[in-house]
């Protein structure tokens, strides 16, 4: 099993997540975090770093996030890693809790 990062991490972007992944398995893009699911481990660290709670573990993904897993595993080899936090996007308070973002995805 995976975790699945989903709609509310873009234009947010937290990268707490990424500092407690003992297998460095984030991946990152211009406005959007995936998870490599070859890479994870199922350690379930990451859940409670994210502050958008936007990952969840791939066998309790709402229906409505589903095409999440397809797409991080689809995005995860295009991206390079990230290991270290960075600072959130300038307007991520913003955009934490706004729904169907999946249109302002930057690939």
């Amino acid at each position: 099993m995976t975790f699945v990062v989903t709609d509310n991490c873009i234009r947010c972007k937290y990268t707490d997540c990424v500092e407690v992944c003992p297998v460095d398995c984030f991946r990152e893009g211009p406005n959007f975090l995936v998870i490599d699911p070859d890479e994870c481990i199922d350690c379930e660290l990451c859940v409670p770093e994210c502050p958008a709670e936007a990952i969840y573990p791939e066998d309790e993904l709402p229906d409505d996030q589903a095409h999440f897993l397809e797409l991080n595993a689809e995005l995860a080899p295009q991206w390079p890693a990230i290991t270290e936090r960075k600072d959130p996007l300038p307007e991520a308070e913003e955009w934490d809790g706004v729904e169907d973002k999946l249109q302002y995805l930057e690939r």
